[in-house]
C-alpha cells in the first residue's frame, strides 16, 4: 500500500494554506503508543471564509510489523494487523507528509496528542521535527462559542450539526473537523480580532484564561 498525495494548483504552501489534520494511534498515550494513520485535508484561505479543497489531501497507514494486536482499540479505528503490515515504511510515509504539508500552518482537534504522536515519529524516522505551527481547534472553539459545554469532538458535532461518516476514521475525522472550522468562522469574525492564521492563534490562546 502506497502513501499518496494530490495538489490542485500550484499556489506556494503559506498563511493562505492551512491543513486539517487527524491520526490514528495503537492507544491513547501519545508519549507510548505507535502512529497508525495519518489524514489531512487542506483549506485555501482568499476572500471570504476557508474552503475546503479535497482535491489538496494526503492519507497513510504507516507500517508495522509483527505490532501487538489490541482488537478493542482495532475495532475502534479499523486499522488491522494486515492495513499495518501492507502500509507505508514510516521513514517514506513521514517524508512525503512533510513534503505535502510544506510550510503550512496545521490544525487539528485536540491537536496536542496529534502533534506529540506525529513529532515523536518524525524524530525516530527522520531524526527531526516538522517546524510548522500548530493550533488547536478545540481551544477556538471554547473561545467563540461560550454557550457549548461540550469538550469533545463529538460533543461539538452534535452541537453544530456536523456530520462524519464514519468516526475515529482519520480521513472522515479530519473533514468533520474542517467543517466544524467553517461552521465556527462566523463567530470568528464576531470576535473582531482579524480572519489570518495569527488570529486563530491568538483566540486559541485566549483559553488558557478562561475557567476550566
Amino acid at each position: 500500500m502506497m502513501g499518496w498525495f494530490s495538489r490542485r494548483g500550484a499556489a506556494a504552501a503559506d498563511e493562505g494554506r492551512w491543513v486539517v489534520l487527524d491520526v490514528e494511534s495503537s492507544g491513547l498515550d501519545a508519549s507510548r503508543d505507535r502512529l497508525l494513520a495519518i489524514a489531512a485535508i487542506a483549506l485555501r484561505r482568499g476572500a471570504g471564509a476557508p474552503r475546503i479543497t479535497l482535491g489538496d489531501s494526503f492519507e497513510v497507514v504507516l507500517r508495522h510489523e509483527a505490532a501487538p494486536v489490541d482488537k478493542a482499540n482495532i475495532l475502534l479505528h479499523g486499522i488491522g494487523v494486515g492495513a499495518q503490515g501492507q502500509g507505508v515504511e514510516a521513514a517514506q510515509a513521514l517524508a512525503e507528509f512533510e513534503r505535502w504539508v510544506g510550510v503550512s500552518p496545521l490544525i487539528g482537534f485536540h491537536v496536542a496528542f496529534d502533534e506529540t504522536l506525529i513529532q515523536r515519529a518524525m524524530r525516530t524516522a527522520l531524526g527531526r521535527r516538522l517546524a510548522n505551527p500548530w493550533i488547536d481547534l478545540a481551544d477556538v472553539a471554547q473561545v467563540v462559542r461560550p454557550d457549548v459545554s461540550g469538550r469533545s469532538l463529538d460533543d461539538w458535532m452534535a452541537a453544530l450539526g456536523v456530520q462524519c461518516a464514519v468516526r475515529h476514521q482519520a480521513a472522515a475525522d479530519t473533514l468533520a473537523t474542517a467543517e466544524l472550522l467553517l461552521k465556527l468562522w462566523p463567530k470568528v469574525l464576531d470576535q473582531r480580532a482579524g480572519d489570518d492564521w495569527h488570529a486563530l492563534s491568538r483566540l486559541a490562546a485566549q483559553r488558557r484564561w478562561l475557567p476550566r
